[in-house]
């Protein structure tokens, strides 16, 4: 790994939570006074970066009003000979957010850039610049890979909290240097309303920046927009925007609790039951906040595999889009599963022909922990395992035939990673435990929430033998972050030996569980 520090804060992502709050006045469309004041496009939502390869990127921004894109590139924080890249025009279209590819990157490099955003009508007329950086993947297998992952993000009413610093977490995820961060999905919870205050057990009140579109349940896109948007006042996330690009997927609460393709809800906070019509709202927001290349190609995916040099390859899964509905999922037979049939041809194809020393596949649901559905009163299951410890049924039947397709083609260097239940875990699983024998052992790995209630660890289903090795968890449900057990997980790949460590850290960085395997191995 690269020893060099981080470029200092920029001055734009400066100030207090106080000040952050500031956005959710109805100022213009949102921009801080100063900005609206002065006529000029403001970029208060600060950049992002995401999709980073060895020679390109992605950078995104959100602007106040109607502006032009530009992006200027440097290998120095002077920007001294900056490269110039005209981006889109930005408007209310895609809530005046936009990308801008950047191409043609020295590889294994940090890089610096500045977004301007200028008015259309009179380019002279240019915003406060808004900075960040980000690193090239490196082509050299020496150089090692590290990055962080984590999920769910400001769920079950607990938001952002100045009294407690906003989201610190990202503040320690940042201080690790990480090439990039993993979100497994829960970015925004559509379905939990954000209030000003929440009284705590001890007698303590929770007091949480509020905004107009977190009042309610989202079910309009300006609304599914407004909680995509509210995450970015945060001051400690802006800033670790800046510095670190993402790799993004999406679970459930990108939309509402649970949610499958053709569900009509019972909710009676929704006026709009039709599932398929708020995915369809809530994609549309995912895809304009994040800097994902696939999401705006004509089958609009979210999986997909991203390439990090010589040492890893990661397979971003989509457990969302394609499922089947939920159900007892007891099925003897089941081609639909929770990856749809496409995706799971894709996931075989992809993992077979990947050279990457590891093969990190990032689920947004765990497999061998039972996690229910009883949202209509029915005991139906909202992830992979049932709770009947034998042979597979209803959705293990496709992750079985996953897991036996990797041993047969001796596919070496999976490891899986989670998020969703919020709490933290190493499950470790062996066809000598199993009822399901056709499958090399694999360790899978769960870190969450970032900001979100802590809740009880899940049992365990037998039939691909997991035995939980590490796991900590309150012991009662909706634990507010004052009260911890906020977690993230960090992997490290060694650029001269090629082993791979996972550390399971708590909110401050502290390490609670350490794990070590070794390259070449079709399971360990």
């Amino acid at each position: 790994m690269s020893s060099r520090p981080f470029p200092g804060r920029r001055g734009v992502l400066r100030g207090s939570l106080a000040a952050s709050a500031a956005l959710t006045l109805p100022v213009g469309l949102g921009a801080a006074p100063a900005l609206a004041l002065s006529g000029r496009p403001g970029a208060g939502w600060g950049v992002q970066t995401g999709d980073v390869t060895a020679n390109s990127g992605l950078v995104w921004v959100r602007s106040d009003r109607p502006a032009r894109m530009t992006v200027e590139t440097s290998a120095t924080e002077s920007f001294r000979n900056p490269r110039r890249w005209h981006g889109p025009l930005l408007g209310a279209g895609t809530d005046f957010t936009g990308t801008t590819r950047l191409h043609g990157l020295p590889s294994g490099q940090e890089i610096h850039y500045r977004v301007l955003l200028a008015d259309p009508q009179d380019p002279r007329r240019t915003g406060e610049p808004v900075t960040g950086s980000f690193r090239t993947v490196s082509p050299r297998r020496r150089d090692g890979v590290r990055f962080v992952w984590s999920g769910d993000l400001a769920g079950q009413g607990w938001g952002i909290n100045p009294e407690l610093g906003g989201y610190r977490i990202y503040d320690a995820m940042a201080a690790l240097d990480p090439d990039f961060f993993l979100c497994s999905g829960d970015n925004i919870y559509a379905d939990g309303p954000i209030a000003e205050t929440v009284a705590l057990p001890d007698g303590r009140t929770w007091r949480n920046i509020t905004t107009e579109e977190k009042a309610k349940v989202a079910e309009t896109l300006a609304e599914f927009r407004g909680s995509f948007r509210y995450n970015l006042l945060d001051e400690n996330l802006r800033a670790f925007n800046a510095r670190v690009p993402s790799i993004i997927q999406w679970d459930d609460h990108e939309v509402t609790n649970n949610w499958y393709p053709g569900e009509i809800l019972t909710d009676a906070r929704y006026t709009e039951k039709r599932v398929d019509v708020l995915a369809a709202r809530a994609r549309q927001a995912f895809s304009e906040y994040f800097p994902i290349s696939t999401l705006r190609r004509p089958d609009g995916r979210v999986h997909r595999v991203q390439h990090h040099g010589p040492l890893l390859d990661v397979f971003v899964l989509d457990m969302r889009t394609y499922r089947n509905a939920n159900s007892p999922d007891d099925q003897g037979a089941d081609d639909q599963g929770i990856l749809g049939e496409e995706q799971l041809a894709w996931l075989k194809r992809e993992l077979s022909r990947s050279r990457a020393v590891w093969k990190v596949i990032a689920a947004d649901m765990p497999l061998g922990l039972v996690v229910p559905d009883t949202g209509d009163g029915r005991p139906n299951i909202e992830a992979v395992a049932q709770g009947d410890p034998g042979a597979p049924l209803g959705r293990e039947l496709q992750i079985a035939e996953l897991l036996r397709f990797v041993k047969h083609r001796r596919i070496t260097g999976t490891v899986w990673l989670t998020a969703d239940v919020h709490y933290t875990s190493a499950q470790h699983y062996d066809p000598s435990r199993a009822a399901f024998k056709d499958f090399a052992p694999f360790w899978e790995f769960v870190s969450g929430p970032l900001n979100a209630g802590a809740f009880p660890a899940n049992t365990l289903d037998g039939t691909f033998g997991p035995d939980r090795v590490f796991v900590k968890a309150p012991t009662t449900a909706n634990v507010s972050p004052a009260g911890g057990y906020q977690f993230f997980g960090e992997v490290d790949i060694d650029g001269d030996s090629g082993e791979l460590t996972v550390r399971l850290r708590e909110q401050d960085g502290t390490v609670l569980f350490t794990k070590s395997l070794q390259p070449g191995l079709v399971g360990q």
